[in-house]
């Protein structure tokens, strides 16, 4: 590949879903001998769980992607969390109430027995993470599947890697790094505060990046891990999901100025389309709605932030791509961005546009799309585009973080493959 410009990769959230859809990412980009020549490796979430593993790898790509559908496949960080002491002692502590209240009921004290079920409301509300703290088995987890006990200061120098995480007390991105952890409020503190990210365990930086809200306990920094220890008591990292600021993990290699810009972007999103479910059977049902909806809100405007305003303002190249998209749409896709004005001169120029097509691209279509199809390849992509079924099994995958049939990952894998090879040469043509 001969370009000079730093290239820049972020990977979106999405539990073991992500996971394996950035594989195919990463693979496809191995392909295309790209891969090596990334700088900045962005991560969110479920993409962290990926990403990390491969800024620790050493060698060559294929026993790194065995490695990883193998794990992907066949580790539960569910059941390893349900299996684990602390959730047994949960569950030994409800049953103690709970059996304490059945056994009042058939006694004289029967009306004592909803105060010992309110108090036990009470003290799991009140104690939730210290009765259950559910970020550390997971934790636990992916250590034991991925990390091995490895630290940031043992990732590879190349590409740097950056996994995301938000920051509950600052509202800002903390972000953990081989040689910096931060987060931009402490930066201007007075004096600054910094960390020691050498001896930071991987597993709980992915841990953060991937700590759902609600279903998991926020995370903090041990005083250990501050290079003045005395610091720890001037702040109170609350770190969660890397998802609630910026689940594309675009937002870091786009950052004017930011130790992690890039010039040119690639942009992996695992995130599915919005559903089109219409009813609601309970408040539970409707507030996981709400927070969809508030999240494609989120992904909308960052879109419209991160991508387009980049386009046009700094002439930055990106590619994007997302799950929830067909590969058949791909090039209208660029025509209608052509329309629009969101393709840069400098791709249409690589890929030898006239310019009558380039002035008027909607009476061209059609010679455009069939000029594009012979520069990229499509036939190629398409002969191993998934089906329908398989397209559908890929989009309705879940977040969460069960082991995956193999079937379901492949879906996954061969798409984002499908999806890279096209949205890079489309929009990245330089570094091809």
């Amino acid at each position: 590949m001969k370009n000079d410009k730093k290239i820049g990769l972020s990977l979106s959230g999405g539990g073991y879903r992500a996971a394996a859809f950035h594989l195919g990412t990463l693979q496809q980009l191995h392909e295309m001998k790209i891969l090596d020549y990334v700088d900045v490796l962005s991560t969110i979430s479920g993409g962290s769980i990926t990403g990390a593993a491969w800024c620790l790898h050493k060698g060559d790509y294929a026993p790194f992607h065995e490695y990883m559908k193998e794990r992907i496949t066949t580790k539960n960080v569910v059941r390893e969390v349900l299996l684990s002491q602390s959730f047994l002692l949960l569950v030994l502590f409800i049953l103690v109430f709970l059996g304490a209240a059945i056994a009042l009921s058939f006694t004289s004290w029967a009306p004592l027995s909803f105060a010992v079920l309110a108090l036990m409301i009470f003290l799991l509300l009140k104690f939730q993470f210290n009765i259950f703290p559910v970020s550390k088995e997971v934790e636990k987890a992916y250590d034991k599947f991925l990390y091995h006990g490895k630290t940031l200061g043992q990732l590879n120098e190349k590409p740097t890697l950056a996994i995301g995480s938000s920051n509950l007390q600052t509202g800002r991105p903390f972000t953990f790094s081989g040689k910096k952890m931060s987060d931009s409020t402490y930066s201007y503190k007075e004096p600054p505060v910094y960390f020691k990210p050498e001896k930071f365990p991987i597993a709980k930086a992915v841990m953060a990046s991937s700590c759902v809200p609600f279903a998991f306990t926020p995370i903090n920094i041990e005083k250990k891990f501050y290079v003045n220890e005395a610091d720890f008591d001037r702040i109170n990292p609350q770190l969660v999901d890397g998802g609630v600021y910026d689940n594309q993990g675009i937002q870091k290699i786009t950052q004017h100025n930011s130790g992690y810009e890039c010039d040119i972007i690639i942009t992996s999103d695992a995130g599915g389309p919005l559903s089109n479910t219409i009813s609601f059977r309970n408040t539970i049902a409707l507030l996981i709605r709400t927070v969809d909806v508030f999240m494609y809100r989120i992904k909308t405007m960052q879109m419209v932030e991160y991508i387009y305003q980049n386009v046009i303002e700094k002439h930055k190249p990106i590619a994007y791509f997302s799950l929830g998209w067909e590969i058949k749409k791909l090039i209208p896709g660029f025509i209608k961005g052509m329309e629009n004005k969101l393709v840069l001169p400098e791709v249409m120029a690589a890929h030898q546009l006239l310019p009558e097509w380039i002035q008027r691209p909607k009476k061209y279509e059609d010679e455009i799309k069939k000029h594009l199809e012979q520069k990229v390849g499509y036939a190629a992509v398409e002969a191993r585009n998934l089906t329908e079924d398989e397209w559908n099994l890929a989009k309705d995958t879940g977040t969460n973080l069960t082991s995956l049939t193999v079937k379901r990952t492949d879906c996954l894998i061969r798409h984002a493959a499908n999806l890279t090879e096209l949205q890079i040469k489309l929009y990245c043509p330089t570094i091809v």
